[in-house]
């Protein structure tokens, strides 16, 4: 490697979003390099255009980004730090109304209420907990029960206080910096998909790699 060569350091997230027809390389990747001047003439370098409106997916290799600075920009050496096969997602951003943002937060808590109230009801109509409370009530005091006992309100504010330190969250507030569970599944389902979006663009040939005849977007997943 010659002592003149330029390294150029990028690094592209998994999965990037963007909102222009044309995508150019600043909107998908993060840049360092010891000569300042080289980034902006690389961030401007079209590596794909979008000929269809609406939501759109597009799987480009990293090789296929290596292949046009090297073109446009000899003499650099690229080293990649990040994905080596990124997903840009286009979609026109459109802000949908407040009310119906409401309308939809009191649907999924309503749905996320009852469904989660049936759940404990019907657990402890099936193992019969009033039945067994009633039984450790009378072998612990010697008397029947009444129905309603210390030991009902304590199983109902040990579920909450349980619910609440599993999942970690309460409104806006941590209980520790930890992810809850409900991110980890998240993220996990995140990652299934984008792994096969890329395996489907590969196997299909829909993938925008370094030997794709052009960058028009006829890399669609």
């Amino acid at each position: 490697m010659s002592s003149d060569t330029v390294t150029l350091y990028i690094k592209g997230n998994r999965d990037v979003e963007v909102t222009k027809e044309e995508v150019t390389l600043g909107d998908i990747l993060s840049m360092e390099c010891a000569d300042k001047k080289i980034i902006p003439k690389v961030k401007s370098l079209r590596i794909l255009k979008i000929q269809q409106p609406g939501r759109q997916r597009y799987v480009i290799s990293i090789l296929r980004i290596i292949s046009c600075i090297h073109k446009n920009c000899p003499g650099i050496e690229v080293q990649n730090l990040g994905e080596t096969d990124i997903i840009v997602t286009c979609e026109n951003q459109s802000t949908p109304g407040k009310w119906w943002h409401m309308v939809k937060t009191v649907f999924v808590a309503a749905v996320t209420f009852f469904g989660a109230a049936f759940t404990i009801m019907a657990f402890n109509n099936d193992v019969d907990v009033t039945r067994l409370f009633g039984q450790i009530h009378e072998l612990a005091t010697g008397e029947e029960t009444s129905g309603f006992t210390i030991l009902e309100v304590t199983y109902s504010v040990g579920l909450t206080v349980g619910i609440l330190l599993f999942f970690n969250h309460f409104g806006k507030k941590r209980f520790t910096v930890d992810p809850t569970p409900m991110e980890i599944q998240m993220r996990l389902y995140e990652n299934d998909i984008q792994t096969t979006l890329v395996e489907n663009a590969s196997r299909r040939g829909d993938e925008i790699d370094v030997d794709s005849s052009d960058s028009s977007g006829s890399g669609r997943t």
